[in-house]
Parts: C-alpha cells; sequence; structure tokens
C-alpha cells in the first residue's frame, strides 16, 4: 500500500508543478505560490476535524517549520524555473538533486553509499549536464558552461532540488502520532513567508480567473500529494518511498509534451532518461 501511495503522490506532485509552472507563465511566481499554498492550506485544515485524533509533539511542529521554510522555498523556485524554462528539461533537473540531498545526509550521518548509490551519483551528474546543454538553431546541442550561461531554468531548478530534498527529509523526521499536523504548519509558514514578501515588494496578488483556478488546483494537487507521501513514508521503507515519490517529473514531462508540444533534442531525452535512472539508483 506504501508503494501505491508513493507512486499516487509522484503523479499528483507532476500534475501540480506543471500546473503552477503554466500559471506563473501569466501572473506573478509569488501570487501563484501564495494562492496554490493557501489553497492547500485551506482543503487541509477542513479535512483535519475528520482524520483519526492526533497528537503532535513539538518536535513534530518544529520539523513542520522546517519543511515550510524550505517545501515553499522549493516550490517558489521550482514554479518559476518551470515558467520560463522547458518543463520538461527542469521537472528532472529538480527531481534528481532532491534526492541527492538525503543521501548527502546520510554521508554526514557517518553512512557510506552503496556501489549502485554510486553509480547513481555519477549518473545524476551526467543527467544535469546532458540537459543543460542549449539547442542551437541547426538542432545540437552545447553543453553548459565554457563561457556559455545555463538555459533559462536550469539554476533555478537545481536551488528548487536542494530546497525540496530537505523539505522531503524534514517531513520523513516526523513521528506517525503527529498526523498530518506537521503539513498544517508548514504550509501556514510558507503562505505567511511568501505573503510577507509579496506585501514587503509590492507584488500585486490579482490574476486573470483562469489563471486563478489554475492555481488552486495545482495548490489541491500539491497538497494531496504531500498527504500521501507522508503517509507512505510512515508506512513504507523511506528509500523506496522517496524514490517513488521522486519521479514526479514523469506526469509533469507527458503534460508538458501533450498541452504545450515542447520539443527536446536527442541529447536532452537522454539525460532525462539518466534523471529517471539516477533517481532509482541513488535510493536504491
Amino acid at each position: 500500500m506504501a508503494y501505491l501511495l508513493a507512486l499516487a503522490s509522484a503523479a499528483l506532485y507532476g500534475a501540480a508543478d506543471f500546473l503552477g509552472g503554466l500559471a506563473s507563465r501569466r501572473a506573478s511566481t509569488i501570487a501563484i505560490v501564495v494562492v496554490s499554498q493557501l489553497a492547500g492550506m485551506a482543503l487541509l485544515a477542513a479535512f483535519l476535524p475528520f482524520l483519526p485524533a492526533a497528537a503532535p509533539a513539538g518536535r513534530d511542529l518544529a520539523w513542520g517549520v522546517a519543511a515550510g521554510l524550505s517545501g515553499g522555498t522549493g516550490v517558489a523556485l521550482l514554479y518559476r524555473a518551470l515558467a520560463i524554462g522547458t518543463m520538461a528539461v527542469v521537472a528532472p533537473t529538480t527531481a534528481v538533486c532532491a534526492v541527492v540531498i538525503p543521501v548527502a545526509a546520510g554521508l554526514l550521518l557517518g553512512e557510506r553509499p552503496a556501489f549502485l548509490t554510486g553509480v547513481g551519483i555519477v549518473l545524476a551528474i551526467v543527467a544535469i549536464v546532458l540537459v543543460s546543454g542549449q539547442q542551437t538553431a541547426d538542432g545540437r546541442v552545447t553543453p553548459a558552461g565554457g563561457g556559455r550561461s545555463l538555459p533559462p531554468g536550469i539554476a533555478l531548478a537545481l536551488a528548487s532540488g536542494v530546497a525540496i530534498g530537505f523539505f522531503f527529509l524534514s517531513l520523513a523526521r516526523t513521528s506517525p502520532a503527529a498526523g498530518l499536523w506537521p503539513l498544517l504548519v508548514a504550509r501556514v509558514v510558507s503562505v505567511a513567508l511568501f505573503g510577507a514578501f509579496g506585501l514587503a515588494a509590492r507584488r500585486g496578488f490579482s490574476m486573470p480567473r483562469a489563471v486563478l483556478l489554475t492555481a488552486v488546483l495545482g495548490g489541491v494537487l500539491d497538497m494531496l500529494a504531500n498527504a500521501l507521501y507522508l503517509i507512505a513514508a510512515r508506512q513504507g521503507p523511506l528509500s523506496v518511498v522517496v524514490t517513488l515519490s521522486s519521479l514526479y517529473p514523469a506526469s509533469t514531462v507527458v503534460l508538458a509534451r501533450v498541452v504545450l508540444h515542447e520539443r527536446l533534442s536527442f541529447a536532452q531525452v537522454v539525460g532525462i532518461a539518466c534523471a529517471f535512472v539516477a533517481v532509482v539508483l541513488i535510493v536504491s
């Protein structure tokens, strides 16, 4: 059951990211983040009274705050990256970085990666190089660097992946007795953070009705994905759950291809394939 929940969370995460990135192309990223996060918070707050009673400890709430800070930052960076870059490239890049974070945390705690994990890390680097290549007018792809800037969204995708990795770690550190309260705390923190930032920067929160509905739907799907991930992480091995949940770029890529008709070079297709394989190997 945990694996099915993790797969379902991956599908919902990918759809939510696609909707958030799509909405961010027509309105301020900060406004989209606030609206989507607020919609998810409202959904969870409405359902909490009907869920089994929970008793979150102070430690669980603290991890919820950490999840709110890292998750909110990761979502904001990801939405912006999806808005200015190629979705089918940005999403896998973010996912690879998000999976690397738990591995790095394990190393700091004295763990030593298995052979397949090491292979996955190397493959992740290869994937990032391939998907970061810029496509020229004649269809060739030039590697990032060497005096050339990164393609739009890639730098933000890398930073987003790091933040999302810490988000996954923070939620995984909460106890089952806490129920879904850490998620609610995380949402309150992220909404307050980006709401205050938007007000301080004098960013408007208005947007067309169609964009508003897209942002709200994205926020609802993202909250459902978070809830499924949190439940799955408490029922099954974290490494397997994170692996399956980190396959969320699949639905983002499919939606970007079907809806936006995004085109990729052969090298970038290979890079995306390497990213998916790396996700599996790193936490195998």
